[in-house]
């Protein structure tokens, strides 16, 4: 059966300026739309709704007082770092898995898959004891001119959180190597479960036995738990693209360095993208309780209405990791195109929702009417800015990392977040007394540069050149 993917009209003009046409057989891609549709959907469902329950959490910690989602809020900042780094790691797992599918050697797939799961259980084990130890100096280096009952139970919420590190980052790293393979259901599912597990969590900690914020970390860790064992389970599972049946792994250097090739630079730009915004929260820190609980609504509001496009990037990163291991560079632009055309609608779905939505959602979060019309007018800016530039900015890196070009994206990205999103949104809050929307202002900015250097690197096809396999 021939496939209908073929681009016609305006879609196939416009993608003139990205691929060959004439260098795709189109009747034997290696991704027809019903196999997008089946890795992309779940994809798209698992991150909205990672990020909607994510929300909810912050909800029902908000009903404590405005000083618990406060806390809550500096202390993510932290731990969203290290996940981040975890998702790199787990990211760069899925670009080695795929590559080396789409060249056909399983073999070597499954190996990596070991070397994965062994590398973040060490990476994420040292970290979570190193943040569980010095989890009092480490927010108060950070965030130590900030109202001391907001410190207090921030501190209480890092505990339990740093413990729970392991246990993610395994999760992310199975989650990897289920998407590598073109299975993202299974995915989407385990989180589901997890993140109902953890609202109800909240529900009985937070409001029946009244644990507040303590009760709403316990709540975190024993879904991620939860998460952990079931994908190393179901990874062990011979009915998979990759199987892992023996988590006793002798350490293999080669492998390892190829592993860390990828994932320490893509680690790097992701910590750099945090250490950015810890910076940033430190000058957020200076404001007023309500200006913070403002801006960390409207940050988890932004997250949710990106959040879609996001598991389009991650589904991405699969497509032209198999690309690329088959040698089909010009289906690897071709998927590009493709995917930053899917991300746009869902960026413009996701926009026009959420912002029905925040006025709903902060009455529901019982925040003061100061703090609610803050949100909403930092979230009608970010609506309309967002689908002029995110795209650009973001779907380009995501499928160019695929490829093994995550050098430069590195530093690139880290570049545009120092001089924009760092450097201006300090002036904006500290000298020019802008408020939170000062950190929205640098968030432009940082975005619209992006997008401009990621489209010149995709359109000189540097990128295409690089081994990873």
């Amino acid at each position: 059966m021939k496939n209908d993917a073929r681009p016609t009209g305006l879609s196939a003009r416009i993608g003139s300026h990205f691929y060959d046409a004439t260098k795709i057989d189109w009747d034997h891609l290696l991704f027809t739309k019903e196999d997008l549709r089946h890795l992309l959907v779940p994809l798209i469902l698992e991150q909205l709704l990672s990020q909607f329950m994510g929300t909810m959490d912050s909800v029902m910690v908000s009903r404590v007082g405005e000083e618990a989602i406060s806390a809550v809020s500096l202390a993510d900042s932290i731990n969203v770092l290290v996940l981040q780094i975890f998702a790199a790691l787990a990211a760069g797992g899925t670009i080695l898995c795929s590559q080396y599918l789409g060249h056909g050697d399983r073999e070597k797939s499954n190996e990596a898959a070991k070397q994965l799961l062994l590398t973040v259980l060490v990476i994420a084990g040292a970290a979570g004891l190193l943040c569980f130890a010095f989890r009092r100096p480490l927010l108060g280096l950070i965030f130590g001119t900030t109202d001391p009952l907001v410190m207090e139970d921030a501190v209480v919420y890092f505990a339990y959180t740093s413990l729970s590190f392991p246990f993610i980052a395994l999760y992310q790293a199975g989650a990897a190597l289920f998407r590598a393979g073109g299975n993202s259901r299974l995915p989407m599912v385990i989180s589901a479960i997890s993140n109902g597990m953890n609202i109800a969590g909240n529900a009985v900690l937070i409001f029946a036995i009244g644990m507040g914020v303590a009760g709403a970390a316990l709540s975190t860790l024993l879904s991620r738990i939860f998460c952990a064992v079931v994908i190393l389970i179901m990874l062990r599972l011979p009915r998979q693209d990759i199987v892992v049946k023996n988590f006793i792994v002798r350490p293999n250097r080669s492998m390892i360095t190829r592993l860390l090739a990828i994932g320490v630079p893509s680690g790097i730009e992701n910590g750099m993208f945090q250490f950015g915004k810890l910076a940033i929260q430190s000058s957020v820190a200076t404001l007023t309780v309500s200006q913070m609980a403002a801006q960390s609504m409207a940050a988890l509001l932004e997250g949710l209405n990106g959040i879609g496009a996001v598991g389009v990037g991650i589904g991405l990163m699969t497509v032209v990791g198999q690309c690329m291991g088959a040698g089909r560079k010009e289906e690897a632009k071709y998927e590009i195109f493709e995917h930053m055309k899917i991300g746009e609608f869902v960026i413009l779905l996701s926009v026009v929702v959420i912002l029905l939505l925040t006025k709903p959602i902060t009455m529901i979060g019982g925040f003061s009417k100061e703090t609610a019309d803050l949100c909403f007018y930092m979230m009608c800016w970010i609506s309309i800015v967002k689908p002029i530039v995110w795209i650009g900015a973001f779907m380009i890196g995501y499928g160019i990392r695929a490829a093994g070009d995550v050098k430069w994206s590195m530093i690139t990205s880290s570049i545009t977040m120092w001089t924009c999103r760092v450097l201006l949104s300090t002036i904006c809050i500290r000298v020019l007394h802008t408020g939170p929307i000062g950190v929205w202002i640098g968030m432009f900015s940082d975005w619209t540069l992006r997008a401009v250097l990621f489209s010149l690197r995709f359109r000189s096809g540097k990128w295409l050149y690089h081994k990873v396999i």
